[in-house]
């Protein structure tokens, strides 16, 4: 089984961490992706789809010094759905990305170049790896 989400988008607000009892921090932010197309009448509109991103510990360290509203960033992690009751005991659902790897893209503030800045467990190669594997099981098994 895989449950592997890639995105690249802009940060919708200053990330909020938080620290638990035992100190472990974790850090949750909305991240913006958007997908432009021509409609029938030749006009270009553009669809953003807002994510809900929680990355914990060292990234969320990371996340904490670096990644403010509007950064561009890089996030590589899996889909998790988990529910609770509001303060009306109505359950609710929350869609959110666990990120495993995150990459800042363009330039931080005060460089004069950008540089790409890759913090997580995986690197392109192993990506690369990856999609090579999972390519290379063929299409037979897919469902669909």
């Amino acid at each position: 089984m895989i449950n592997k989400v890639i995105l690249v988008g802009n940060v919708g607000a200053d990330p909020e961490v938080r620290r638990f009892d035992s100190n472990t921090p974790v850090a949750n932010f909305r991240m913006a992706t958007s997908e432009n197309y021509t409609d029938k009448q030749g006009v270009r509109q553009t669809i953003t789809e807002w994510h809900n991103i929680v990355a914990w510990r060292g990234l969320a360290e990371i996340v904490e010094k670096y990644v403010k509203k509007g950064s561009q960033i890089y996030v590589e992690g899996r889909l998790r759905t988990r529910s609770y009751d509001d303060a009306n005991g109505v359950k609710k659902y929350v869609t959110e990305i666990v990120a495993d790897t995150m990459k800042l893209l363009g330039r931080r503030e005060g460089e004069g170049h950008g540089e790409n800045n890759s913090y997580g467990q995986s690197n392109s190669a192993a990506i690369a790896s990856q999609v090579e594997e999972i390519e290379a099981e063929g299409s037979d098994d897919l469902p669909f």
